[in-house]
């Protein structure tokens, strides 16, 4: 079973970021799209009971139907500290991962990768800590600044660190719909996880991994507190 450390201040945290940070792999294409399998993992909250449910749901890349899926209720172990949200869900999405008898292939998370204030989103932690190959596809903008994208499907523009670096892309998903931002994990190029993100995207801004995942984890979580 794949585990990772609760640190016990956002120091520690901090610290195990700048730890494993070194370890994230750039160097690789990653899988083609359209071939093997893809897995969206994405969890939901509930505050009141400090409860957190994950959900990973394996597609089958080329049709985009659902092959597998596993979900996992725990508590939350890590306050809300912005930037070191990884600490909170990583536990019971792991749980989760490790539940699937199916290879997860690509691993598609509802967040960031390196386009991070601290260049470690969870798609990057989550790709170290277990080795798959991972990559962010966030709905909504974070920290970084990017030129509006044209209006065509597949049309992008580069998200942009301050000193000028291209952290990851803003990328038009449908036709005159507003982007998706998508970045790097771990073992996949930003060129691949962008056409990753195309492909499972053929009618909604959304990709059908974090569509499915989505669903999964609420209902998880409903039936956890019922």
């Amino acid at each position: 079973m794949t585990r990772v450390k609760t640190p016990a201040d956002e120091a520690e945290a901090r610290a195990i970021q700048d730890e494993l940070r070194p370890r994230v792999v750039l160097s690789e294409t990653g899988p083609p799209p359209g071939a093997g399998f893809v897995t969206g993992v994405d969890v939901a909250y509930d505050d009141a009971r400090d409860l957190v449910a994950a959900a990973a749901v394996v597609l089958d890349a080329a049709t985009l139907e659902v092959v597998e899926e596993a979900t996992a209720v725990g508590h939350v172990s890590f306050p809300y500290v912005p930037g070191l949200l990884a600490f909170r869900e990583l536990p019971t999405l792991l749980s989760a991962l490790d539940s699937l008898r199916t290879p997860p292939g690509l691993v598609v998370c509802d967040g960031y990768g390196l386009a991070h204030p601290r260049g470690f989103g969870l798609a990057c932690h989550l790709g170290v800590v277990t080795g798959l190959p991972a990559v962010g596809v966030a709905k909504n903008p974070f920290t970084f600044t990017h030129d509006e994208p044209g209006a065509r499907r597949g049309d992008s523009a580069a998200l942009r660190a301050p000193d000028g670096t291209e952290v990851g892309r803003a990328l038009r998903t449908q036709d005159g719909i507003k982007p998706v931002y998508v970045s790097v994990g771990h073992r996949v190029s930003l060129d691949n996880a962008c056409a990753h993100a195309l492909a499972l995207s053929p009618r909604f801004r959304i990709p059908e991994t974090t569509r499915h995942a989505d669903s999964l984890c609420r209902r998880a979580l409903r039936e956890a507190v019922s």
